[in-house]
């Protein structure tokens, strides 16, 4: 201990490049010990359509306890990232119980919209870095097959006249992903071209099995068309389209009309059932308690920008993430950016400059779908798993968020 000790301090005072200094290893960081998901299934119709939320935190906080092997007792808080659910603090705490964790370990949700999953393991891995706790899991999970968070009314009446940006904010995100492309001239064409090389690649993910470490199984009952009920276990994600095309998907109507042409339920990221969770601690507790580590935490950060194109926002968080850190696009050797709408990712990557080649390697929300609380912790399963199959070291994570911000957070692998 005394040995990490000296050795940052002499890298404090010559620090060398930047990402050496990240990928430094040191007694105090945080890291993760555990990245799983569940399958991702289509909202309504898939295997999770008639599983509740509390059910499906349960078993995947049971995975989380069994496939680490860790003391139940030494998790000291659990926070869960969701959107549709109101009562999801109610629900964490009673899934979190079930799933043998004792009485004294903290739970509590929290709503960042779509970044929601990636806020949580940020929160988490504060906590652990300031010495509020030293064991804690971040998770996000969404049943959106149960009703959603819509507005049942209108803003107050002065809440609206103050400002525009207010009244924005309750532009739908159909609306939104319109906007981006009338604003920014991304074209059909684009998008399309974009959404099928979504599909084509976690295609060719889930035919490889390079996503069977990501993903736990999920015993569960679905409520078949004649009303009876089976048990079955899901094992895979069941939005992938195989022998999606560019062509194919030019086909398809408008899905916003009233508000614009380009947005399709071919170009846009589907609604979807899924959950993913991250165990963190500091790595002198990894390495006291037998963990293994998989990747080091080095930082996020949030950007705002106007709501009416609010899908933009990694383009802005992304560059302030990577300035607080001294780091550039090239440092990183994964980027996993949310794909609300191909709208908004073909603008962040193009105005970024971002290698394809790196963005979204297993398809991203378009084709695999987008739980919306659990997408920002499936990212980091995702691009974490994608490190290992690469043997490559940084993985970027970012997403838009619906009232106009942008998260992004920054990730070490160190399993080559």
């Amino acid at each position: 201990m005394a040995v990490e000790r000296i050795g940052s301090i002499i890298k404090h005072l010559n620090p060398g490049s930047a990402i050496n200094q990240i990928q430094s290893k040191n007694a105090d960081d945080v890291v993760i010990t555990l990245a799983i998901r569940t399958p991702l299934t289509k909202a309504g119709k898939g295997g999770l359509k008639d599983t509740s939320l509390e059910y499906l935190i349960y078993a995947l906080l049971k995975e989380v306890k069994e496939r680490s092997n860790i003391d139940p007792a030494l998790v000291e808080d659990i926070c869960l990232g969701n959107v549709n659910d109101g009562k999801a603090a109610y629900k964490l705490r009673a899934a979190a119980l079930a799933a043998g964790f004792p009485n004294t370990a903290g739970a509590y949700s929290l709503n960042r919209f779509c970044s929601s999953g990636l806020v949580s393991v940020a929160n988490i891995a504060h906590a652990i870095s300031s010495n509020s706790i030293e064991v804690g899991i971040a998770c996000g999970a969404e049943v959106m097959s149960a009703p959603g968070d819509r507005l049942e009314a209108p803003f107050d009446a002065a809440v609206l006249k103050a400002s525009q940006e207010a009244e924005d904010c309750m532009q739908p995100m159909g609306w939104t992903s319109e906007n981006v492309s009338r604003d920014f001239n991304i074209t059909r064409e684009q998008m399309d071209a974009f959404a099928a090389e979504s599909y084509q690649r976690a295609e060719r993910a889930q035919k490889q099995g390079w996503v069977d470490d990501e993903i736990v199984p999920i015993k569960t009952k679905v409520k078949g068309p004649d009303g009876e009920w089976k048990e079955v276990t899901v094992t895979k994600d069941d939005g992938v389209r195989p022998g999606t095309t560019a062509e194919g998907l030019s086909k398809i109507r408008a899905a916003f009309p009233q508000w614009g042409p380009t947005t399709t339920g071919g170009n846009a990221s589907q609604v979807t059932d899924g959950a993913a969770a991250v165990l963190l601690m500091k790595r002198s507790t990894a390495v006291k308690l037998g963990q293994p580590i998989l990747a080091k935490y080095v930082g996020s950060t949030v950007s705002g920008l106007a709501p009416r194109i609010m899908g933009i926002g990694p383009s802005l968080a992304i560059p302030k993430l990577l300035a607080i850190h001294n780091l550039s696009l090239a440092d990183m050797d994964v980027v996993e950016v949310n794909e609300a709408f191909a709208s908004m990712a073909v603008y962040c990557r193009d105005k970024l400059g971002l290698d394809w080649a790196k963005m979204n390697p297993r398809g991203g929300a378009i084709a695999l779908g987008h739980p919306l609380g659990a997408t920002g912790t499936r990212q980091i399963v995702t691009g974490l798993s994608e490190l290992r199959r690469q043997k490559k070291k940084t993985l970027l994570t970012s997403m838009c968020v619906g009232t106009g911000m942008g998260c992004s957070g920054i990730f070490v692998n160190e399993v080559l």
